[in-house]
C-alpha cells in the first residue's frame, strides 16, 4: 500500500460511511480495483480508517451530545447488541472481509430491500427515539457486520419502520456510529497491533484518517439535508447498478 492508496481509501470511506451504500463494501472493492493484496494490515486499515469519519460526527454533534443525558442513554442502550454480537463473532466477521463476491451480492440485495421498503412503507414517522426503539435500532445495526449491509441503511430503515421521524433517525444513526466505530477500531487495533506497528505504516493510517475526516464532514452536512425530505430509493438503485457492474467486471 502507498500514500496514494491510503488517500483514495480514506476518501472512499468518508464519502460512503454515512450513506446507505456500505462503506465496508466500497473499501473492499476499491482495494481490489487498485490491486491491493489482502493482508492483516489492509483489513485493519479498512476498520481503523472509519475513525476519521466518526471524528467528523463528533465535530458536528458534540454540543448536542454534551447537553442531553437522555440521548447519551439511548446511544448506550443501542450500542449493547453491537458490543455483544461483535465480541462473540469478531473472527467470523473479519473472515468476511476477503469474500468480495458475497459482498457484491449483498450490495445488490440491499438495494432491492431499500427500494421495497421505501415503496411499501406507509409509516408517517412522527415518533421519537425511545430506549426500547434504541435497542431495536442497535440490533438492526448488527446486520452491518456483513460487508455490503450498510450500517446507516439498517439503522435508518429500522427506525423508520418503528415510526421514528426521518430527521431523528438520521441524527441517531450518525450518533450511534460514534461508540460503534471507536469500539471496532480499538478492539481491532488491540487484536492486530502487530500488523500495524511491525509494518511501520502508521503514516498510511494517518493519511487515511485525515482524508476520511475531511470527506465525511462534507457528506454529513449534505446527507442530513437530503434524508430529511427524500426517500432512500436512489441509493437502492445505485446499489443494484453498482453491484451488477461489479459482477460483470469481476466475472
Amino acid at each position: 500500500m502507498t500514500i496514494f492508496h491510503a488517500l483514495v481509501l480514506g476518501i472512499v470511506e468518508g464519502i460512503t460511511e454515512f450513506l446507505p451504500i456500505s462503506s465496508t463494501a466500497h473499501l473492499i472493492i476499491a482495494s481490489r480495483l487498485m490491486g491491493l493484496a489482502s493482508s492483516d494490515f489492509l483489513k485493519t486499515f479498512e476498520i481503523v480508517v472509519q475513525s476519521g469519519a466518526i471524528l467528523a460526527v463528533l465535530l458536528v454533534y458534540y454540543k448536542r451530545i454534551i447537553g442531553s443525558f437522555s440521548l447519551i442513554k439511548n446511544i448506550a442502550i443501542a450500542f449493547i447488541p453491537t458490543a455483544i454480537i461483535g465480541l462473540l463473532f469478531y473472527p467470523f466477521v473479519r473472515s468476511f472481509l476477503d469474500n468480495y463476491i458475497l459482498t457484491i451480492w449483498v450490495i445488490i440485495l440491499g438495494g432491492v430491500a431499500i427500494i421495497f421498503f421505501e415503496r411499501n412503507s406507509s409509516v408517517d414517522g412522527g415518533g421519537e427515539v425511545t430506549p426500547k426503539k434504541s435497542f431495536l435500532v442497535g440490533f438492526a445495526q448488527t446486520l452491518a457486520f456483513i460487508p455490503g449491509v450498510s450500517r446507516s441503511a439498517a439503522t435508518i430503515i429500522a427506525g423508520r419502520a418503528m415510526g421514528i421521524s426521518r430527521k431523528d433517525i438520521v441524527d441517531f444513526s450518525f450518533l450511534l456510529a460514534i461508540p460503534t466505530m471507536f469500539a471496532a477500531t480499538g478492539y481491532d487495533l488491540f487484536k492486530n497491533k502487530e500488523a500495524i506497528f511491525v509494518s511501520g505504516h502508521l503514516d498510511l493510517l494517518m493519511v487515511g484518517l485525515v482524508f476520511a475526516f475531511l470527506s465525511s464532514f462534507i457528506v454529513i452536512h449534505w446527507f442530513l439535508k437530503f434524508a430529511q425530505t427524500n426517500k432512500l430509493t436512489v441509493f437502492g438503485w445505485y446499489r443494484i447498478i453498482f453491484g451488477l457492474a461489479l459482477l460483470i467486471f469481476f466475472r
